[in-house]
């Protein structure tokens, strides 16, 4: 077929463009992006796994984050302290904010203030009768001539005896930090300390990120002149910390990626229109997985994007081979027919093998699973059916380079690795990974984290000094409906405190210190006076002091109230400050509740469980749990990789129907698989699942090598294309990859090392297994 004239052929190049950029903006509306990792995680089996994927997401943990206000005066940063917890407090963006000033109250809206005595513990121990009343009196006298007469004078006409107050303090960490200036410092009173619970859940990450950027321009407002620093940390402060961090790396990497895409294919066709027309195949699959995505998912994991444009990153190399096997005399379309079985092989396999995630059962490996095929197989089609229609008909024959045929001759020299030898390899590099002494696999999520050492150390240390409730021990109680677990919860409290006072806890936090259960309630409203018996009570202690007898009005009103009332539950707490309280400490299903206790300061949780268990509780440990969950989400992939291998065995199989050339292109596939892990392993590396999603990209690239290197027959010209093609694409490749592994981001550190190493060793490996000999006297055209 004669080759399209050069206006022709820009016209469709720009045609295509335009196809691109309508779709783009069709796809856009649709491309709802979510930063839920649960959607990355496999299905929970045990309750603390299920636990955990609950506490990820939905946790106090999660929401939570600490601040130290540091730098003046400590009457300064008193003030500012006071400043920012009313700034915040009024923001819908928290649902909490405390700084030990006020005593909190904010908790307690005014609704629920009549209902006092059915949340508070005084009527367990102290009837509400004349007695009680004169001596509340007489220390209201007291107070109303004290500093503290503007909070407590507010509060005397519905609130005589200040239970408002008292149950606010009882709400605040049972070793929360001192108080100086009327806010929470640290032990060396250098520090204002504030804790503040963010309405957004932990895997929210765009919700997070404008709590994080709402408290810092609420302190910029409010700092003024001062030198007073602001310090942040918690799971959300780093996830919009490591967000930042990954997008600029991510950035950087593509930036450079397309810089070097763009510079190694102008420098190897020496046509600047190669990296343009090379980079539309590319663009099309990367575009069509979107779609495929959005279109069969609620929503489109940031995850599956990252990872998505990563892997099928292994489509820059379709346009390549069909650049460089191109020559005079030979029409691109029938290069592109030409190639096509082997670039067809080479996508079928790839795409056979990220096809196995879709039975994984995990959403997030499904939606890759799917950005990945469509991507691939889309770009693939592009370059066999769209891009020989734009690319000239007589450009140079890259097989006419001299050095590249020098090149040649001197591999020709080298020994071929045959049966023998690579078996020899294998095991080698087997042994050498199997038997380091550093363990094989790494189920400590923590260890993925790019925060840095220094941050998670001053987070615990802020953490102790709040008394915030350790984040990795939780004690689970479970009943059939909300109020079997708040009385499962209030039966433990006298072991827990008995745990505090041995010393084995400093604190513990549950949902029933809040919401005491039904049953506790209606035993306080029996408790109550009626109405006759609490005003002669009240009348005989305003009598014994200087307050009217008509003060009080409100208070009996309340009472009455409280009297009547039906017992509070989870419902009526909504849209109030004690929701968020309980929410995170009381999880509710279909058909059971769970009731958790947050402890603080462990000091032998062997001893805590062995205590709670007695008391017929569960002590569960989250880390355990993560790593359960990692161990069994790691076999899912490997027995996804183990049908994938045998799919691939297959489909090459089917392609070459030859036992010595489907062996000729697995084998530098397999080898480089051995070897990798051999190099990861005597480097100390202890695998993750990133790891194993890299290992995957890299066999698909080392399969590319070797089928071309295949197809290249014993044909000299042939030859000297395929490795033209296949330096170009492994230069593109490691270049990029080697970009990724000098990431200070684990994650993209270990996906860049795997595959950097997986293309030198396919590359070399290639070399010295797939290429046959020379036919003497031959040369193709």
């Amino acid at each position: 077929m004669p080759g399209s004239p050069p206006a022709r052929r820009l016209g469709l190049a720009l045609a295509w463009l335009a196809l691109l950029l309508l779709a783009g903006w069709l796809v856009a509306p649709r491309l709802q992006l979510s930063g839920d990792l649960r959607k990355f995680m496999p299905e929970a089996r045990t309750p603390a796994q299920k636990l955990l994927i609950d506490e990820l997401g939905e946790g106090p943990g999660s929401r939570l984050l600490l601040l130290a206000l540091s730098g003046d005066t400590p009457e300064t940063l008193a003030a500012q302290s006071a400043a920012l917890r009313d700034a915040l407090a009024g923001d819908p963006r928290f649902v909490l904010v405390a700084n030990g000033g006020a005593a909190g109250l904010d908790a307690i809206p005014e609704n629920l203030r009549p209902y006092r005595y059915l949340l508070s513990p005084t009527l367990d121990r102290q009837p509400l009768d004349a007695a009680y009343l004169d001596a509340q009196l007489q220390a209201r006298v007291q107070d109303l001539g004290s500093p503290v007469a503007a909070l407590v004078e507010p509060l005397l006409p519905a609130d005589p005896t200040l239970e408002t107050l008292a149950l606010a303090e009882s709400w605040q960490p049972a070793d929360a930090p001192q108080t100086l200036h009327g806010v929470w410092f640290d032990d060396a009173g250098e520090q204002a300390l504030l804790a503040v619970q963010t309405r957004a859940a932990g895997f929210d990450p765009a919700g997070q990120e404008e709590a994080v950027a709402a408290i810092r321009a609420a302190f910029d407002d409010l700092r003024g002149d001062s030198d007073a620093r602001l310090e942040m940390t918690g799971p959300g402060a780093f996830s919009v910390e490591v967000g930042g961090r990954t997008a600029r790396e991510a950035s950087r990497v593509g930036s450079l990626d397309t810089l070097v895409f763009v510079l190694l294919l102008a420098l190897a066709y020496r046509s600047w229109k190669a990296p343009l027309l090379g980079a539309l195949p590319l663009a099309s699959g990367g575009l069509a997985g979107l779609a495929a995505v959005a279109l069969g998912f609620d929503g489109v994991h940031g995850i599956t994007v990252a990872f998505g444009f990563t892997l099928i990153g292994v489509a820059q190399d379709y346009p390549i081979h069909l650049f460089s096997h191109q020559r005079p005399g030979l029409s691109p379309w029938a290069s592109a027919r030409a190639l096509w079985p082997t670039l067809g092989t080479g996508v079928a396999a790839t795409c056979i093998a990220y096809l196995t995630f879709l039975v994984s059962g995990v959403e997030g490996l499904e939606q890759l699973a799917v950005f990945t095929v469509v991507g691939l197989g889309v770009a693939a089609l592009a370059t066999r059916f769209l891009l020989p229609g734009l690319i000239d008909p007589a450009p140079r024959d890259v097989a006419d380079i001299g050095w590249l045929g020098r090149a040649w001759t001197r591999r020709a020299r080298w020994p071929h690795l045959g049966l023998a030898g690579g078996l020899a390899v294998a095991l080698v590099a087997g042994a050498v990974a199997w038997f380091a002494p550093d363990p094989f696999w790494q189920n400590d999520l923590s260890k993925l984290t790019p925060v840095p050492a220094a941050a998670l150390a001053r987070d615990a240390q802020l953490r102790a000094e709040l008394g915030a409730p350790d984040v990795r021990y939780l004690v689970a109680l479970r009943g059939d409906d909300a109020e079997a677990a708040l009385q499962a919860a209030e039966r433990l409290q006298p072991t827990l405190e008995q745990l505090r006072a041995d010393g084995a806890i400093t604190g513990f936090d549950h949902a029933a210190r809040y919401l005491p259960s039904a049953a506790t309630q209606r035993a306080r409203q029996a408790r109550l006076p009626d109405a006759r018996t609490l005003r002669a009570d009240l009348a005989e202690a305003v009598a014994a002091s200087p307050f009217r007898d008509d003060v009080f009005a409100p208070f009996l009103a309340d009472v009455a109230a409280a009297r009547e009332t039906d017992p509070l539950t989870v419902d009526d707490l909504a849209g109030t400050p004690l929701a968020a309280r309980v929410d995170g400490l009381l999880l509710r299903g279909d058909s059971d509740a769970t009731a958790l206790v947050a402890l603080g300061g462990i000091a032998d949780p062997a001893a805590v469980a062995r205590v709670v268990e007695g008391a017929g509780a569960q002590l569960l440990d989250l880390k355990q749990a993560s790593e359960s969950l990692v161990a069994e989400y790691r076999g899912r992939v490997l027995w996804a990789l183990a049908l994938a291998a045998l799919l691939l065995a297959a489909t090459v199989w089917v392609a070459l129907r030859s036992p010595a050339r489907v062996l000729r292109v697995l084998a530098p596939m397999l080898l480089t698989t051995v070897l990798v892990l051999a190099v990861l392993r005597a480097g100390g590396v202890e695998l993750n699942l990133f790891h194993l999603v890299a290992l995957i990209l890299g066999a698909g690239l080392g399969l590319d090598y070797a089928l071309f290197f295949d197809h290249a027959g014993d044909g000299r010209a042939e030859q000297l294309r395929a490795l033209h093609a296949i330096i170009v694409c492994s230069l593109t490749t490691l270049l990029v990859f080697s970009l990724l592994a000098a990431s200070s981001i684990p994650v993209l550190r270990a996906i860049g090392g795997t595959v950097a190493l997986g293309v030198l060793f396919n590359f070399v490996l290639a070399l010295l297994i797939v290429p046959r000999p020379l036919a003497t006297g031959a040369e193709a055209a």
